[in-house]
């Protein structure tokens, strides 16, 4: 099959899956780039159709649409177009009552940051991870890129209301990462390493009063201590490094 018009319907369809509405409605993503959909091969994620650069001799196994780079320049969203785009199915992981390291991300808005968490979150074998209140799309285009084929590594769960949360991850004690005050501890004297929901708050506003309340009744907060010069981590940064140094000792 070839297609080399950019009004051709299909690629409109795959166009629209730049938008998270249009991705929710269809269970459908994008995958940008040759490892991007290596990536996503490996642990089985399902692909609908490929777009590859006409010439470009990969994903054979999956009949691939031969197109051009104003068709792909269209549907991808990166600056440079990739020789090769997918279209992927969404997936929907059951939770594990049995896990024991997990973190949770609250109304998280750069997809950027997301992807890189997740990233992390692998690299120290995290269980699992939780998008919590208006978290940015986990099938964000920019999410997925940033991920750096990571984002299938590690099951996550959207929880939007704090009883469910409360019941899903009831045998975990509640830490959250706050600012040092009278009731956080430093990082560095922090002993646990298990059975734990370890929440992270938004870029700006951090964690709600709602997240903090349940760590105050449950469990306790935790603080990255550092220069007094600065005043605050990029969000990835600080995820990275209360993992590494709760998960990796």
């Amino acid at each position: 099959m070839k297609i080399t018009s950019v009004n051709n319907e299909l690629v409109k369809d795959t166009v629209k899956l730049q938008q998270k509405k249009y991705r929710d409605e269809k269970g459908l993503f994008l995958l940008e780039g040759e490892k991007c959909i290596e990536e996503a091969i490996l642990p089985g994620i399902e692909l609908e159709y490929v777009f590859v650069k006409e010439g470009y001799n990969k994903f054979n196994e999956f009949n691939p649409i031969e197109t051009t780079d104003s068709v792909l320049a269209k549907i991808s969203t990166t600056t440079s177009a990739p020789k090769c785009v997918a279209v992927g199915k969404q997936i929907k992981p059951e939770w594990n009552r049995n896990y024991t390291k997990v973190i949770l991300l609250e109304s998280i808005k750069d997809a950027g940051n997301l992807g890189t968490i997740l990233r992390t979150a692998c690299a120290f074998n995290i269980d699992a991870v939780i998008l919590y209140g208006d978290t940015v799309d986990l099938y964000n285009p920019k999410c997925v890129r940033a991920s750096v084929g990571n984002l299938w590594k590690v099951p996550v769960f959207r929880i939007n209301e704090l009883e469910e949360l409360k019941s899903v991850t009831k045998s975990l004690k509640p830490i959250a990462t706050l600012p040092k005050n009278s009731n956080s501890v430093w990082l560095k004297d922090f002993r646990e390493n298990n059975n734990l929901l370890i929440m992270f708050g938004a870029e700006s506003d951090g964690l709600s009063d709602e997240l903090v309340k349940y760590s105050d009744e449950c469990g306790k907060s935790i603080t990255i201590e550092m220069s007094k010069n600065v005043e605050s981590l990029n969000l990835s940064i600080s995820a990275g490094v209360i993992m590494y140094n709760i998960f990796a000792q």
